[in-house]
């Protein structure tokens, strides 16, 4: 074998163990399923079009609401990266107007209602190094309160969605024994 293809094949294969280890160590997810795997949701129906984009914990034997995701504290609203919604259109959301835009999705959980914050901040991650939420509430542009809809089932991986049943359209979240739904409607 010549010099030149030793030094290219050398080359390639140092390229290849750093692309092995950045997967192994940095992403880990080339060996394993992600524990909380990432997911983008979307809707679109005539001009309108929303996604949310979060990622997903699993209940795992937990006790989730009031335990892992503590009552009356902002959650991140999924695990890893803040959780983001966007939106091409303006929204009514509950009372208030939703510009169309990008926005961190956060909530403050409650055994009988959530508070749903959409906050036109954007976090590159959905908590600090000591573990408490990013989002600076003086960058909300709505904050809602939705009731908490008790389920039979046990849904065991984190789910969000967009239910557009009779024609009302809303953003839901779903985990546990636990469902909510945010009233979502398109200005005209």
């Amino acid at each position: 074998m010549n010099r030149f293809l030793k030094w290219v094949l050398g080359i390639l294969a140092l390229v290849a163990v750093g692309v092995f280890l950045y997967a192994y160590f940095v992403d880990g997810s080339l060996l394993s399923k992600p524990l909380s795997p990432k997911d983008t949701v979307s809707f679109v129906k005539n001009d309108l079009k929303l996604d949310v984009f979060y990622n997903r914990p699993s209940k795992r034997g937990r006790e989730i609401f009031g335990g892992l995701v503590p009552y009356k504290q902002v959650w991140r609203t999924g695990a890893n990266e803040a959780t983001t919604f966007r939106t091409n259109k303006a929204l009514k959301v509950g009372n208030d107007s939703l510009p169309a835009g990008k926005y961190t999705l956060w909530s403050v959980p409650n055994d009988s209602s959530w508070h749903v914050m959409f906050n036109s901040k954007q976090y590159s991650w959905g908590v600090d190094l000591e573990m408490k939420p990013m989002r600076e509430p003086e960058f909300d542009v709505i904050d809602v309160t939705v009731p908490v809809e008790k389920i039979d089932t046990t849904v065991e991986q984190f789910t969000i969605g967009f239910d557009n049943a009779l024609d009302n359209l809303s953003l839901t979240m779903a985990w546990d024994n636990t469902k909510i739904a945010v009233p979502l409607e398109q200005f005209e």
